[in-house]
């Protein structure tokens, strides 16, 4: 694969980089691992010697003059005058691991290296925001992956990057070496050009992560849940399951992608309790995609057959063969989703797969204070996958060559060819179970009773193998999931040991990861806590204490999101515009400060954030909560009417808030006592309704007066805008009469920041509308009883807007 070329490429003699992106993405299964052992000095040690990061720490003596990210390296950058080559990376990443060994280690590129550059060298999973804002600038070559190698200016402008070099030219591709040589050259040759392109590319950047803030507004509805729901049908494999695959690239990697599953199983829950979208979804059925997709995954080669627990992802339709990384992430999500499924299916094949995924997380990645380790590695002494595979012969060895052997083969896959390389098997169960119990003559139960000691027996002499090294970092966010999945383990199974480990974990984060003021760190490691966090970390470790709490009932974990929301939303919150930053307010400045609504592997901070904060509206009877809930939803707008697909956590989230707008504006007209809402106190409606026009056609004109706070408006009829709903007043259905037609003033033209650099129509102050409605002439209680009208509408100011709102009147 290979990236489009930057205009740099054009100064470097008109030669193209050819850039080989071996993308790395993490993965995730279950089964023992060794624990991140000290690096063997291989030389001086570097300044990343002084680190915590597992990942920083494998360079602690390379060669190469490493320093990590800060003030130190930039200061050095500017003094020498020299670029920086930003190196970013993972400790679970097989690719980030062979540039490691190939180039890293290697003291004649080390020496290009320290001569021409300052080299920095990042953990994404510790500074995401680095990783998020270089990774954007990166894409405008074409993919992005990792590892990821930037050069920048001394104050941090990218001018070019690709993720893997080879150590030497091959094959067409060009070197480490060689590049090297060339940006060298272009820094020093024609460094006005460089800096012309490292400015156009920091701009394309900001522009890039600030794009939702210059798109228009869209109307929050139902509908985009139902627009979303038949994106995914559309993305869906009908055959294997999964979402996003290409019918004639078989070979295109397949990711299990639980923000989509658990949004699909929140569709089926809705439908079957009722409270369903006006529009009928088109595409696969929700559940149906749901399920197709966890079978073909839990039989897949991406779950761990022996353990328990789930790869990062197949590199193939078929979910056969992982890339053999594993991540805590991608298991606290896959066991919440399979939490749900038994939830609302019943099908206990889903409680053990949970209870699967808990097994291999207890034994494998909890630590001994009660935090839950990242990741594990993909590879065992430099070979992918070698911990995991098995010969014919090793089995059989193992099994012996009786029935037990036939019938372990028969279920995972060995009699078919190796589907890994050196005629090795990745295990996988290929037919279903009921499918194998009949070739075996025997029931699904009595199959699996034989297959138990059979997979505990090979798992014992897999353990003895070397295993392959965990990251042992605590990261909050990705523990807030998994504590999130316990809590919701206990609420369904009610075993008190899933909410010890919840209530054990949550603990420890309070306790080694909170300041005294409040604020959260982001990463823990031999004892010590540092890294400011991010929006992330906030939002998911609320969301497993509210989880907590619904499982438990104690009212002090309760209080300790509300707290955490609380801080989330003074130091992260967009007050102009709504939504939530990435970093806060006093986080290191970088080129941009992104605010992302897109739910990828990890689901975006902003959507969880919604639905913490529509659960806290519901909890603490705050309607603050809904109020912040609607501006950010609304920020985001854009994204669920174009694109919904790319949100479906989000999804979940808007209509969990317009369910709740719903009910507030319910209890609102129930009870007189209750103060009015934002939208009620800035507009009010009065209206008067002329004399009734006798006769054959009996109709009458109605006059309404809307006031509308001041400093606020709402929009006229017409907008001017197509994208932007207007103003409008309805009559309530069955009243014995028709609306015939409604008299709108002209609006006053405008330009918004909502509304970019276009013109928008807009009521303020006062505004007269005018109604005329036709009496059915079988009906007359409609002349002598008020009729109901509805104003639908949506209050505004330059910076912000408040949720669609409805106020009913009846003139008289």
């Amino acid at each position: 694969m290979t990236t489009r070329r930057h205009s740099l490429s054009s100064r470097l003699r008109g030669r193209s980089l050819v850039i080989m992106f071996a993308l790395c993405w993490a993965s995730v299964i279950a089964r023992q691992a060794s624990a991140w052992p000290e690096p063997k000095p291989t030389g001086p040690a570097n300044r990343l010697a002084k680190e915590t990061s597992p990942y920083l720490l494998l360079h602690a003596h390379n060669p190469v003059d490493w320093y990590p990210w800060g003030p130190e390296a930039f200061a050095k950058a500017k003094a020498e005058k020299k670029p920086i080559f930003l190196s970013v990376g993972y400790s679970s990443c097989y690719w980030c691991h062979v540039m490691e060994r190939e180039s890293f280690q290697n003291a004649e590129i080390a020496k290009k290296l320290n001569a021409g550059f300052v080299c920095v060298k990042v953990d994404r999973e510790e500074r995401p925001d680095v990783d998020q804002v270089y990774m954007s600038a990166l894409q405008v070559f074409g993919n992005g992956g990792w590892p990821m190698s930037m050069f920048l200016t001394s104050d941090g402008r990218p001018f070019f990057g690709g993720t893997y070099f080879p150590p030497k030219d091959r094959e067409g591709l060009e070197g480490f070496p060689s590049l090297l040589n060339r940006v060298s050259g272009a820094w020093r040759d024609h460094r006005v050009e460089v800096e012309r392109d490292a400015d156009r590319l920091s701009t394309m950047v900001r522009r890039s992560l600030a794009s939702q803030a210059l798109k228009k507004r869209e109307t929050l509805s139902h509908k985009m849940a139902v627009e979303g729901r038949a994106a995914l049908a559309e993305q869906f494999d009908p055959e294997y399951g999964g979402f996003g695959f290409d019918p004639d690239n078989a070979r295109r990697p397949k990711f299990p992608e639980p923000v989509n599953l658990v949004f699909l199983l929140d569709q089926h829950r809705r439908a079957k309790a009722g409270i369903t979208a006006p529009v009928k979804p088109s595409g696969a059925d929700a559940l149906t995609m749901v399920l197709t997709t966890m079978d073909r995954m839990a039989r897949g080669g991406i779950r761990d057959q022996l353990a328990g627990g789930y790869h990062r992802y197949a590199t193939s339709r078929y979910w056969i063969v992982p890339h053999f990384e594993k991540m805590l992430y991608d298991n606290a999500q896959l066991a919440s989703a399979h939490l749900l499924a038994f939830e609302l299916t019943g099908d206990p094949r889903w409680r053990t797969e949970a209870e699967a995924t808990f097994g291999f997380i207890a034994r494998t990645m909890t630590s001994p204070e009660g935090g839950f380790y990242s990741a594990l590695d993909a590879e065992t002494e430099g070979e992918e996958g070698a911990y995991y595979v098995w010969t014919r012969d090793e089995l059989k060895t193992l099994l012996g060559s009786g029935k037990d052997h036939d019938a372990f083969s028969q279920v995972y896959g060995l009699k078919r060819d190796p589907n890994f390389e050196k005629n090795r098997y990745v295990l996988m169960e290929p037919r279903t179970r009921a499918e194998q119990a009949a070739t075996l003559e025997t029931t699904p139960e009595a199959m699996e009773a034989r297959l138990l000691p059979l997979r505990e027996k090979v798992l014992n002499a897999r353990e003895r193998r070397t295993p392959p090294l965990r990251d042992d970092k605590i990261l909050t966010s990705w523990n807030g999931l998994m504590i999130a999945a316990y809590a919701d383990g206990f609420r369904l199974l009610k075993e008190p040991r899933f909410r010890e480990t919840a209530e054990k974990a949550a603990d420890f984060l309070l306790a080694k990861l909170r300041t005294p003021e409040g604020r959260l760190l982001r990463t823990y490691r031999v004892g010590q806590a540092k890294l400011p966090a991010y929006l992330e970390d906030y939002a998911f470790l609320a969301h497993g204490l509210l989880r907590l709490h619904a499982a438990t009932g104690d009212q002090k974990r309760l209080e300790q999101a509300r707290a955490l929301t609380d801080r989330m939303i003074a130091d992260f919150s967009d007050e102009k515009l709504g939504g939530f930053f990435y970093t806060s307010e006093d986080h290191e400045s970088l080129i941009a400060r992104p605010k992302d609504p897109h739910d990828n592997v990890l689901p975006s901070g902003n959507s969880v954030a919604i639905r913490n904060l529509v659960a806290l509206a519901a909890l603490t009877k705050e309607p603050k909560y809904l109020e912040i809930a609607g501006k950010t939803l609304d920020a985001f707008s854009a994204t669920l009417g174009q694109s919904p697909a790319s949100a479906p956590l989000m999804l979940v989230g808007l209509e969990e808030y317009l369910d709740s707008a719903q009910v507030s504006e319910t209890e609102t007209a129930t009870k007189p006592k209750t103060p009015p809402t934002a939208e009620e106190q800035l507009v009010t409606v009065t209206g008067r309704q002329g004399e009734v026009k006798a006769g054959a056609d009996p109709q009458t004109e109605f006059e309404f007066t809307v006031a509308i706070g001041k400093g606020w408006h709402i929009y006229a009829n017409p907008t001017g805008l197509a994208e932007i709903p207007p103003t409008r007043l309805v009559l309530e259905p069955d009243q014995g009469a028709t609306l015939v037609r409604v008299d709108y003033p002209k609006g006053t033209p405008k330009v918004l920041t909502s509304s970019g650099t276009e013109q928008v129509s807009l009521y303020e102050d006062k505004v007269a509308l005018k109604a005329v409605v036709r009496f059915d002439k079988a009906e007359t209680r409609a002349i002598k009883t008020p009729l109901r009208f509805a104003l639908h509408f949506q209050v505004c100011n330059d910076r912000t807007c408040l949720a669609p709102a409805k106020v009913t009147v009846s003139p008289r």
